[in-house]
């Protein structure tokens, strides 16, 4: 369990630890199970700066941003790379070799780049309009984690033999894929899903990037859903 915990944060957060010792399909499997729990330390981060922005009394637009640029930091901006260059492959070919290949050069046109300011304005507004409710918020933050239950389902392959997504695609019961889904909302799960039918469609699978991609797009559902909640 200790190398699945490492696993879990050295991926998933910024936060030093040491490398796990052993790592096959039971660790892999493991690390993405504890997935929410290892960026409990991320959820916090939000609940501080949503807290200090009050505070502050800084515009809640400011303090969402504010939230998600702090996120990223902790996660080295990792799965917003990921939605950039999946967005990228997507949009590039319909050849699969060709899209791989878009997604591999680690730039980013001008899909991603649409792509990032979208979610990121999402994000950043729905943050805003939770900060009255911090712990939800903090919660939400580490849910958004359970995308990755869903992405790495047993019955979703990887689209190259090599690379993060490998490692960790299929290692995932599908029942508990499925409760990934409820925890995320209907509409985080389903948002989740189309991304992943996408990837198996167009890519053959996942890959890295499709899973930071799904993080990301998991959270902007999930936090916009319960922002118009709270509206209602």
């Amino acid at each position: 369990m200790a190398d699945a915990w490492r696993l879990a944060v050295g991926t998933l957060t910024a936060l030093p630890v040491k490398p796990p010792r052993h790592v096959d399909a039971r660790t892999s499997q493991r690390a993405m199970l504890l997935a929410p729990l290892a960026v409990v330390p991320l959820g916090l981060l939000v609940v501080a700066v949503l807290a200090a922005g009050q505070a502050l009394e800084l515009p809640r637009l400011a303090t969402g941003f504010l939230a998600v640029g702090a996120l990223a930091a902790g996660t080295r901006a990792l799965h917003w790379d990921g939605l950039s260059d999946t967005v990228d492959g997507l949009s590039a070919s319909y050849d699969p070799d060709r899209s791989l290949a878009v997604m591999r050069t680690g730039t980013s046109g001008p899909s991603g780049v649409l792509a990032t300011i979208v979610a990121a304005g999402v994000q950043a507004t729905a943050l805003g309009a939770l900060a009255d409710d911090l712990l939800v918020a903090g919660a939400l933050v580490c849910l958004s984690r359970c995308a990755l239950w869903i992405v790495c389902c047993t019955r979703v392959p990887a689209a190259r033999p090599d690379g993060l997504g490998a490692g960790f695609a299929g290692t995932v019961p599908v029942p508990v894929a499925a409760v990934g889904g409820l925890l995320l909302s209907v509409t985080g799960g389903l948002a989740v899903l189309v991304l992943v039918r996408q990837a198996v469609r167009r890519l053959g699978g996942i890959t890295g990037d499709v899973m930071g991609a799904a993080v990301e797009i998991s959270l902007a559902t999930t936090l916009l859903t319960w922002a118009a909640f709270r509206g209602a």
